[in-house]
């Protein structure tokens, strides 16, 4: 038995909570022990021919992306929802997704569901339509107006990380902007989305079709999804190549594409900053939810001279932390994912060792039930390693000297990704100054929190196109219309 309060997972489609359409099941393991939890439908071809062409009509057939008031009192109604059930939705995502519970009061739940009724507000007060005044192009006086309206039919494709999380900051602002829904989580995590949709079908007045929520276990779906031209618009959170994979499916249609992807994010401690603080303040990042976020800082960029310390630092950090059951209310680090996440970030670990490196702690997956690995401090490996390199979503922490500003700036620049990083200095105008020339889309200078429902995120290079949350994250939802009429 699992313990858990929340009703078995169904499928939302067209209004209807409904299994698979062949009966087809599969089981939902819990991280922490790798036991069977429940199970969620195995949704098929039909069911997601069926959420397709029930947000279609939607779409095409309600009052649903015109009506402001409507769509504020269904987001009102879901804001409401998840707060009366708040403990359960929480304890469902220590389970199914192992995440400690101390990120409840933040990506856990409380800022996700936070961000809805803040997206809703926004709603409220939006303006969709912006005079420009008269002009006379061409010598023809003409009023113009620019109008803002719903992209269409979206596909918000998730993951299984911080599910509540992403889950939200798609389906939310999506809606909010009049755009119909198909929303596939990651097979990983199918439960919580499930439960989005029971009780948007159970506690809301949105149309049928307006949200449908679908829970195939096969990732080929997205590929389906990003292809259909009755979709207009693709919402995807994951990886840069799965990333490339739906934008490579989605272009013969040239439908729309946010992409919100990896991250290898640098933590830049100056020469006049407190070395030893961003240390352990890094290496307590690293194993927030076993490293499992693509914003985490897991390159910690040092001065060359106080190497040594940084590295000694971050590991005794890392070993007071511990990897702990993340129902324990202590527990910062809990397990993986799944056993193929563990074996993937077992294989980084063999290679930091094929490529020179050494581990200050850690080094190691946990042999017990579960997928646990050990907290890991990599020393010894410079930029160009792949472990500095390459996303490894675990507990693992790369730690790299630097010869002074240039080169602290040079080094958080040499990736492929721009998600995210931190600068921290003794001088805040001269952390700013570092900070201005790095090539990530938020940044926490001297200790600064970004992650907010009004502060846009996403990133530069291949950690993305466009951005979530914030107006912004809302706007990616509209389209622009500009009209002219006789002056």
């Amino acid at each position: 038995m699992s313990g858990l309060t929340n009703p078995p997972a169904q499928q939302l489609v067209d209004g209807k909570l409904v299994p698979a359409s062949d009966g087809a099941t599969y089981p939902i393991l819990k991280p922490a022990t790798g036991e069977v939890i429940g199970h969620a439908p195995d949704g098929t071809a039909a069911d997601v021919e069926a959420a397709i062409a029930a947000a279609r009509r939607a779409f095409d057939g309600s009052d649903w992306s015109t009506d402001v008031a409507l769509r504020v009192r269904c987001l009102r109604q879901l804001h409401a929802a998840l707060m009366e059930e708040a403990e359960a939705f929480k304890a469902l995502t220590t389970a199914e997704v192992g995440m400690p519970g101390f990120m409840m009061g933040a990506a856990g739940f409380d800022v996700p569901v936070d961000g809805l009724r803040w997206v809703t507000d926004l709603l409220e007060s939006y303006e969709f339509e912006t005079d420009l005044g008269v002009a006379t192009p061409m010598g023809i006086a003409s009023r113009r107006t620019v109008r803002r309206e719903a992209v269409g039919v979206v596909a918000a494709i998730s993951p299984w990380n911080v599910p509540t999380q992403i889950n939200l900051a798609k389906i939310g602002p999506a809606l909010a902007a009049g755009c119909t829904v198909v929303l596939k989580p990651a097979p990983d995590t199918p439960w919580i989305a499930a439960e989005l949709g029971r009780l948007a079908a159970e506690r809301t007045d949105m149309p049928a079709g307006v949200l449908n929520v679908v829970t195939p276990r096969s990732n080929e779906v997205a590929s389906v999804l990003a292809s259909d031209p009755r979709v207009d618009m693709v919402s995807f959170t994951g990886s840069t190549a799965t990333g490339r994979a739906i934008m490579a499916a989605a272009a013969p249609t040239l439908k729309k594409v946010f992409l919100e992807l990896g991250g290898k994010s640098a933590a830049i401690a100056l020469d006049d900053a407190d070395v030893a603080s961003v240390a352990g303040a890094t290496a307590f990042t690293a194993c927030i939810h076993a490293g499992q976020g693509c914003a985490i800082t897991t390159r910690l960029v040092v001065p060359r001279e106080k190497y040594d310390e940084a590295v000694q630092v971050a590991a005794a950090t890392m070993e007071s932390i511990g990897a702990k059951d993340p129902a324990d209310p202590g527990a910062i680090c809990g397990p993986v994912i799944s056993q193929v996440q563990r074996d993937r970030v077992e294989s980084y670990l063999r290679l930091a060792e094929t490529e020179g490196g050494t581990f200050a702690t850690g080094g190691h997956v946990l042999d017990q039930p579960g997928y646990w690995v050990a907290p890991t401090v990599v020393a010894g490996l410079d930029n160009s390693s792949r472990l500095a390199q390459e996303e490894i979503f675990g507990p693992v922490l790369v730690v790299i000297p630097h010869d002074g500003d240039d080169d602290a700036v040079r080094i958080a620049n040499d990736s492929a990704y721009g998600l995210s990083g931190s600068v921290d200095s003794g001088s805040l105008e001269r952390a700013k100054a570092v900070a201005d020339r790095i090539r990530t889309g938020t940044l926490a200078v001297n200790g600064g929190v970004w992650f907010s429902p009004d502060a846009p995120f996403g990133g530069y290079k291949q950690s993305g196109l466009g951005r979530e949350m914030g107006v912004a994250g809302f706007e990616e939802y509209l389209e622009v219309k500009t009209m002219a009429f006789p002056a």
